[in-house]
């Protein structure tokens, strides 16, 4: 039988999709998505993931530049043209009177953002802030908790670098000491991951601070273990969830964490500019705001929010990328993500042994970011030639410890453009990159 799309949307609703309450927004809005579903149908998600058709669909719900190939989907995403749409309006609608539209419509609808993103995360809306970007959440816990002179912090060397340049200004300042462990690169199992840390423990160490998944290499590190390991020490785990939340499926009961930090703006495709902070309700009194709050604020999780004006369309609009990418189904899209990155990557490997993939390609150890490398040929200028020659954007890499080609394509990236990419590092293994 034929679905309809107002039966869609509605079934959208019946599996707790909350479609966005804001004026305006249309269920048209959701016509690409609607005829990806129908086509889906009742598939598995690994099936759908090698199904062009239904990708097509996906595809066009962004207004994409095709003059480029954009595979550096790590650093920010586009988000689907209706989200863009309602930013825009809200923009516009904020601009006839800011001081009542902005201030007296606008911002009371955030708490909407707040429970549909509280729900999906699986924490209470009291428990969930919505901020900036995964950098502002980090600095909040970092500059948040205090500590005393001695107090060790330990980090990977492969966290994200502004997180460890904020730990080095309260080391410089405060006398805090920062520890920064390594890792192979691929690590050669979960448990080897969190020895590292185990081993780096001291009486003295009071917070651990671990990326879930990687910029560098997108290696999805073992959270639940490393929290399983520092609670009963009393060790606080600050989480730093940039590239994870609407990467795949989770929930904070299935991570225990603490603390939580993301940006929404690289795999939930919302506005640039949006991120939420977690923190577990009894956890909110002793965490700091960046910015001063009263102190009836204390137990309050909106003391994180207190940044002064700014814009609230940003905010707002997530409710439209979550209701999208809901829609589209979290379990689809690491599936098709996880099938691009294979596609190129087994087959670099497979046609040149020159090709090294510094990932682990397991089905639960990363997603769609991946790091590769080539024997013979150094990679800023493989990414450079890249670019120029074919208009692919990339991200080189260039650690202590090793050095590769970032490569993240997303839900919008089409087959063609993957093979366009492998093709032509597989021209510059065979012919070089000098002319």
């Amino acid at each position: 039988m034929q679905t309809s799309r107002r039966s869609f949307v509605h079934g959208l609703a019946a599996a707790g999709v909350a479609l966005p309450s804001f004026p305006a927004f249309r269920e048209d809005a959701f016509a690409r998505l609607f005829r990806a579903n129908a086509l889906a149908g009742s598939r598995s998600a690994g099936t759908v993931a090698e199904d062009e058709l239904y990708w097509a669909e996906i595809q066009r719900a962004f207004d994409a530049d095709r003059t480029m190939i954009n595979l550096n989907n790590g650093g920010i995403s586009p988000t689907p043209s209706h989200v863009l749409e309602q930013m825009i309006r809200d923009l516009r609608f904020t601009n006839e009177l800011p001081v009542e539209h902005m201030w007296r419509v606008l911002e009371p609808r955030m708490e909407s953002t707040r429970r549909e993103l509280a729900k999906e995360f699986g924490c209470a809306p009291e428990e969930m802030a919505v901020v900036r970007n995964a950098s502002e959440a980090l600095e909040i816990m970092i500059y948040g908790i205090d500590l005393k002179r001695g107090d060790e912090v330990i980090v990977t060397n492969q966290n994200y670098g502004r997180m460890i340049t904020t730990w080095q200004q309260r080391e410089r300042r405060e006398g805090i000491v920062l520890k920064q462990i390594a890792f192979k690169v691929p690590p050669p199992s979960d448990e080897y991951v969190v020895e590292q840390f185990r081993a780096a423990i001291t009486p003295r160490t009071r917070v651990i601070e671990v990326t879930h998944i990687t910029n560098l290499t997108g290696q999805i590190m073992p959270v639940r273990q490393i929290m399983d390991l520092a609670k009963p020490l009393g060790i606080e785990v600050f989480v730093d969830g940039a590239h994870a939340f609407g990467h795949w499926p989770m929930k904070r009961d299935e991570l225990q964490v603490d603390y939580y930090g993301t940006s929404l703006h690289k795999w939930l495709h919302a506005p640039i500019g949006v991120g939420f902070l977690y923190v577990r309700q009894d956890k909110i009194p002793r965490l700091w705001p960046l910015m001063a709050a009263a102190e009836s604020q204390a137990s309050d999780i909106r003391k994180y929010e207190q940044i002064g004006t700014h814009p609230q369309a940003n905010f707002n609009a997530v409710s439209a990328a979550l209701a999208f990418s809901q829609g589209m189904g979290l379990d689809r899209k690491i599936a098709r993500l996880r099938y691009l990155r294979d596609r190129w990557a087994n087959r670099l490997m497979a046609e040149s042994d020159r090709v090294h993939v510094l990932t682990e390609l397991g089905p639960d150890k990363s997603g769609a970011i991946c790091l590769f490398n080539v024997d013979g040929i150094d990679p800023v200028k493989l990414g450079s030639w890249l670019l120029s020659r074919y208009r692919i954007v990339n991200t080189p890499i260039v650690h202590p410890e090793f050095s590769g080609i970032r490569i993240t394509p997303s839900v919008y990236t089409s087959v063609g453009e993957i093979d366009t990419f492998t093709d032509a590092v597989l021209k510059a293994i065979k012919t070089g990159i000098a002319s």
